[in-house]
């Protein structure tokens, strides 16, 4: 199905998106969200692997930009401990407040998110102050709807999807749009794939085709805009670099990054759902394995087989290539369509 055959909705919204790229790792596409009567504006990370939105608000030891609730007449505390981890590598804490939030005139009414006292270390960022999680509410530790879930019940955007468009070695240029779509982003078709489970955006990894051979896969995988890369664990890493010639483990990077010759330009797709989807080698290679280095390393990530057991989380290295949709109808669904970045 193309972009052309479906309705741009009437009613939407688009946030500029910014990344930061340190060496060949990505911190989180970021971009402005806006808090309480007088709109005060603070960056956020956008995370579709995750559902709580949460803001610092009177936190001694946060270095990041934070909201001035006593500023804003319709801020109101609900008493209740929020308290968010992610996967035992980070944290955020305070209580379960709700106000007006807002996002490029699009707004919801008391809107619940954590005001948090208290974050892990690397939170603290003096660009981006919290986050708004863009997974389904199922798995939201407040409990509540999410941002998005809001805007679609309380009928402020007429389409139930948001899409997102990752832009390649530019801070700037990325973008979220929600209930509507940038159809200037794509140059091709949109395939639907139908999500597996309504937690995370999760579909189905049938495996993936590496310089012609496949790999079996049968996990699920979960479309995550907060990840840099696509993680998945060390024995399937192991099968999907030994189709490459001349890769092995990284000289200069942790445990489960792999380097092949910057040279070469293996070929690599993932099968989701049933569909084919190529990886661009621009995406795939990330740079060099160290100084000097005729060795580049790949976009592709081992973890602990005990950590990822029947999951992929599929990141920014496969998103670059595809502008993606996240839809909430058709039982809920992810549409990828090939991005202008494989135009350029």
């Amino acid at each position: 199905m193309s972009f052309s055959a479906m309705d741009a909705a009437a009613q939407s919204a688009t946030d500029p998106l910014t990344d930061e790229i340190q060496r060949a790792i990505h911190v989180p596409f970021y971009g402005p969200l806006e808090f309480g009567k007088k709109s005060q504006q603070l960056s956020v990370a956008f995370d579709t692997c995750s559902a709580d939105l949460w803001i610092p608000v009177g936190c001694g030891d946060c270095g990041t930009p934070q909201y001035n609730a006593a500023a804003s007449s319709t801020y109101r505390t609900t008493g209740n401990v929020f308290n968010v981890n992610y996967e035992g590598f980070s944290y955020a804490e305070g209580t379960l407040a709700y106000d007006t939030i807002g996002m490029g005139g699009l707004k919801v009414n008391s809107q619940y998110f954590g005001a948090v006292t208290d974050m892990s270390s690397n939170f603290d960022s003096d660009r981006i102050s919290g986050c708004l999680g863009l997974g389904f509410s199922s798995i939201a530790t407040s409990g509540k709807p999410t941002f998005f879930e809001n805007l679609i019940m309380q009928e402020k955007i007429e389409a139930p999807f948001f899409s997102v468009h990752l832009t390649r070695g530019k801070a700037s240029g990325s973008k979220i749009t929600l209930g509507g779509y940038d159809m200037s982003k794509a140059v091709g078709p949109l395939t639907w794939v139908s999500v597996i489970s309504k937690t995370y955006w999760t579909v189905h990894f049938d495996g993936a085709v590496v310089e012609g051979n496949y790999v079996s896969g049968n996990v699920d995988a979960v479309i995550d805009t907060g990840s840099s890369f696509i993680y998945v664990s060390q024995t399937l890493a192991n099968l999907i670099y030994a189709n490459i010639l001349g890769a092995g483990p990284a000289a200069n990077y942790s445990s489960g990054f792999f380097s092949f010759p910057c040279d070469s330009n293996p070929t690599i797709s993932f099968s989701l759902g049933g569909h084919d989807f190529g990886i661009s080698i621009q995406d795939f290679k990330l740079g060099q394995d160290g100084y000097g280095s005729t060795n580049c390393i790949g976009g592709i990530i081992g973890l602990d087989d005990a950590f990822m057991e029947g999951i992929v989380i599929i990141g920014h290295a496969f998103m670059r290539s595809w502008y993606s949709v996240f839809d909430y109808s058709h039982g809920a669904r992810v549409g990828f369509a090939p991005s202008i970045n494989n135009a350029q």
